[in-house]
């Protein structure tokens, strides 16, 4: 899987249909969750895409300070359900705190996570806190790296 780090404005239209579509496939349709997945926030982002064969199968949007929580953030993490097999949400996130760390190296890094994947993120050095919460139908908790 190779990894591309854009801005919404470098995103062709190509991509942004892929990883509007990835995000649908997952979050609405597989998890059964109807939300505003458009919410105004992608032209302030920065998007992480993971590209296998000229497709897009991992994906995460990330933030600076301020943009979205106080610290920077990552969200949006999402994987092909095809696709999960080979440790691709490993790789995009690494992806993802990389570039964060560089970009903004003083800065903690926030995400909302989704309860099911906490072991996850802790693998990847965020640790919970405040209380959980329903976002959309569906559990999370506040995570800080």
């Amino acid at each position: 899987m190779e990894i591309q780090i854009k801005t919404f404005e470098q995103l062709s239209t190509t991509e942004l249909y892929q990883l509007l579509e990835l995000r649908s496939a997952v979050f609405v349709v597989e998890q059964e969750c109807v939300y505003q997945d458009l919410d105004g926030k992608d032209q302030k982002a920065i998007h992480v895409l993971g590209i296998k064969n000229e497709k897009l199968v991992a994906y995460t949007r990330m933030f600076g300070p301020g943009d979205y929580f106080e610290n920077s953030s990552i969200g949006r993490v999402v994987v092909a359900e095809d696709q999960r097999q080979f440790g691709y949400g490993k790789v995009i996130m690494e992806a993802s705190l990389k570039d964060l760390e560089r970009r903004f190296p003083e800065t903690p890094i926030e995400l909302s996570a989704q309860t099911y994947l906490l072991k996850f993120y802790n693998s990847l050095g965020f640790t919970e806190f405040g209380e959980e919460y329903l976002e959309d139908g569906i559990p999370h908790i506040r995570m800080k790296k």
